[in-house]
């Protein structure tokens, strides 16, 4: 079924900590469900899932869950809808906006069978929310040009888009003050 062929949106949609059981829900959905180069950095010699992303998966889940604090500066949630994971979305700390207020980055990725269905939208809010009670005064993204349905995501929450000068990447820039 193609995204404009779902059900919308049915159940709500929640963040949920990456605890060892929710992990490996993520990652049967990644698995079953999602691109490798949607979800992990291009590792390992062959394409598409490998032991390599698979490692790189769980290393990464795991050191995100503590949080923006820890050691790694960064939070990783599934994002749940009606009691099903269907992807998984992120808080990272990049440095301060120019105003010296902590700037945030986030990223997500959804299931196949769950895009197109206002998931992503829902989720971002929850994480916009999230970066404004940390107290970024901006939350950044980045995505390719040709992903048309991220930009009108990232425009849908407010972002101010600028292309990388090289036709390749997008970035995103959303003012929370």
């Amino acid at each position: 079924m193609s995204p404009s062929e779902q059900p919308p949106l049915t159940g709500r949609v929640e963040l949920l900590d990456v605890t060892e059981e929710v992990l490996e829900a993520l990652l049967d959905l990644a698995l079953t469900d999602a691109a490798a180069d949607d979800v992990t950095p291009p590792l390992g010699a062959t394409p598409g899932w490998n032991e390599d992303r698979v490692s790189w998966f769980r290393d990464y889940h795991r050191a995100a869950a503590a949080g923006l604090d820890g050691p790694g500066g960064q939070k990783s949630w599934a994002i749940s809808c009606g009691g099903q994971v269907a992807g998984s979305i992120r808080l990272k700390r990049t440095g301060t906006a120019p105003s010296g207020i902590p700037a945030l980055e986030t990223g997500l990725w959804l299931g196949r069978s769950f895009r197109g269905r206002g998931i992503g939208r829902e989720a971002l809010l929850l994480v916009l929310a999230v970066a404004a009670g940390a107290g970024a005064a901006v939350l950044q993204a980045e995505t390719t040009a040709a992903n048309a349905a991220a930009q009108a995501l990232l425009r849908s929450a407010g972002a101010e888009l600028a292309g990388d000068g090289t036709g390749s990447q997008v970035a995103a820039r959303i003012k929370l003050r």
